[in-house]
């Protein structure tokens, strides 16, 4: 534990690669704890950043999960997903980590990268952070592979991880494309990495964090 954490509320939101039905990412939340953080973690599968403004039936389950209890998961779809200014409201965190980019990547669904779509939902998420004069990080997606049923390609997440880093300020980004080469880590649907991968990718955006936290980077 280098200290740059302990005490620290952080507030971590993200989408499927942070809770889908079934599955929670146990491994970041954990880590961060391990780090002490006070955390509380929400993930709701397929989310758009519009969906923590304006929170939507989650299609694929949400989960969230606080301190050390354990994650609670529902694929209950009458629920919906979560508001961030609520959460923001509720828990007062010193920073907010948001784990975003491969639902904008609209790999399967247009054949160009939706600049102007990512642009005004990243601006719209970021607004009560701003307000709140939150500090904040943006994790980018990880490579992962070619192909499977969500068409990636290492293009497509190149490009919309490059576009991430020019729009998320006041967030400092995480650029997971830098933890592996193309195709390293193994998934199971080209998105979605496998559990030993996810460990990985965790334990590299866990020591990002702590680099930026770290006095005298702030």
């Amino acid at each position: 534990m280098s200290g740059a954490l302990v005490g620290l509320a952080i507030l971590v939101i993200g989408d499927s690669h942070i809770a889908s039905v079934g599955h929670f990412n146990d491994a970041l939340h954990e880590g961060l704890v391990e780090q002490g953080a006070i955390v509380n973690t929400f993930g709701v599968c397929s989310s758009l950043p519009d969906d923590w403004i304006r929170p939507s039936q989650p299609i694929c389950g949400r989960g969230e999960r606080h301190g050390a209890s354990p994650a609670q998961l529902s694929n209950n779809s009458t629920l919906r997903g979560w508001s961030l200014p609520a959460l923001i409201s509720s828990y007062k965190p010193n920073l907010v980590v948001i784990e975003m980019g491969d639902t904008l990547a609209g790999y399967s669904v247009t054949s160009e990268m939706p600049r102007e779509l990512i642009a005004k939902q990243v601006a719209d998420l970021l607004q009560p952070v701003r307000a709140n004069k939150i500090g904040c990080i943006w994790v980018g997606p990880p490579w992962g592979t070619e192909g499977g049923p969500y068409k990636k390609t290492f293009a497509r997440v190149k490009a919309v991880s490059d576009y991430l880093a020019q729009i998320v300020t006041p967030c400092r980004y995480v650029n997971s494309l830098l933890s592996s080469r193309p195709g390293e880590w193994s998934t199971v649907d080209g998105v979605h990495l496998t559990a030993t991968s996810t460990r990985l990718w965790d334990d590299y955006i866990i020591h990002a964090i702590d680099e930026i936290e770290a006095p005298g980077q702030r």
